[in-house]
Parts: C-alpha cells; sequence; structure tokens
C-alpha cells in the first residue's frame, strides 16, 4: 500500500521545470501549493525569495558547504538550522550554478493534525518557517535532497490575491534588498 501511495504521490509532484525559472515568479506560483512528507499535507500560505545578488541572501558571500544546495540544481531542498534552533526549509530556484532560493515561511495543514498538533507542542499555527520545519519534523540531513519524494510538493489551489511585503529578519542586508517586496502572502 504505500508504495502505491508513493507512487501516487510522485506522479503528483511539480516537475523540476517549475523551480528552474525566476525566483520571484517561482516564490509567488508555490502560493497554494501543498507539501507531502509521510502523513502531513501542508498548504503554503507565505513565502521570501533570495535572489543571486541579494546582500540577504546565504549564498552572498560564496560558496560554502552550508550553502552548496543553493547552487544548484533547481527542485531540492535547501535546509538549515537557524540560531541553532530552527530548521528553515527552502526551494532551490533558478539554473543550476545560480544560487537563489525560496524560504517556506508559513502553511496551513490539510493533512496530519494530530502529527502537527504533537510535534508543535500542542499547537497548529505554522506562520514562521521554524514553525514549518518542525511540523514536518525536518532536520539538516534533508538539504541536498530532490522535491521528487519523500518530501515533495504538489500543485494546490492558488489564492485568490496575492500580497507582496518586504521580507523580514534581515536587517543585516542593504536597505535596496530589505526593502523588497519579495515576501508573498496568500490571501482570500
Amino acid at each position: 500500500m504505500e508504495d502505491v501511495r508513493f507512487w501516487v504521490m510522485t506522479s503528483s509532484a511539480l516537475p523540476i521545470s517549475f523551480y528552474d525559472r525566476s525566483t520571484l515568479v517561482v516564490a509567488r506560483e508555490l502560493l497554494g501549493c501543498h507539501i507531502h512528507l509521510d502523513e502531513v499535507v501542508l498548504r503554503i500560505v507565505e513565502t521570501e525569495a533570495y535572489l543571486p545578488n541579494d546582500t540577504a541572501c546565504h549564498a552572498f558571500r560564496g560558496r560554502t558547504p552550508r550553502n552548496e544546495p543553493m547552487w544548484g540544481p533547481p527542485g531540492y531542498a535547501y535546509v538549515y538550522l537557524c540560531y541553532g534552533i530552527h530548521t528553515l526549509l527552502n526551494f532551490v530556484t533558478e539554473r543550476e550554478g545560480v544560487a537563489a532560493a525560496v524560504l517556506i515561511r508559513g502553511c496551513e495543514v490539510v493533512e496530519g493534525h494530530e502529527v502537527v498538533t504533537s510535534r508543535r507542542g500542542g499547537r497548529r499555527d505554522l506562520i514562521g518557517p521554524g514553525k514549518v520545519g518542525q511540523a514536518l519534523a525536518l532536520d539538516t540531513s534533508w538539504t541536498g535532497r530532490p522535491l521528487q519524494g519523500p518530501l515533495l510538493v504538489s500543485r494546490g489551489s492558488p489564492p485568490t490575491q496575492v500580497e507582496a511585503k518586504p521580507r523580514v529578519g534581515i536587517d543585516y542586508a542593504e536597505p535596496a534588498d530589505r526593502d523588497a517586496p519579495w515576501r508573498f502572502l496568500a490571501r482570500g
């Protein structure tokens, strides 16, 4: 039975070509898509784009062992530990060799409510990237894995409205990057 479910899920995964495009386009179009991992399914409601020449991007200063997955290929996970506490999930975008990714900032639970509630200490809210990582029980061993299964992303219902705002938590970035409206929120 699990093999059949995996095959069905894999066949509905977004193709690699979805991620092999402009990071800003991918960040917008991920809204409403579903993240699947084991019995948990989450609907993406908030994203942030990180571009190659962006001073807030982890790859801005060059390639390191930590940010290596950001350099491609597209359609892979970039998972890192923030402040030594929160595990954050990003999807690598653009062509191979161009370091860019979309941070998954917020989700809604579609399936696996009990599992998420247990992992989150009785809470279900998933607005905040660390909460998303916790709901999926991710750790840094997921970095560099393709988003084709067991962690995969499928189409969902696009939001009726998308709001673009500046990203949060990037005070260290240059003002133009700090103020760029590269955080996307699903509305409606």
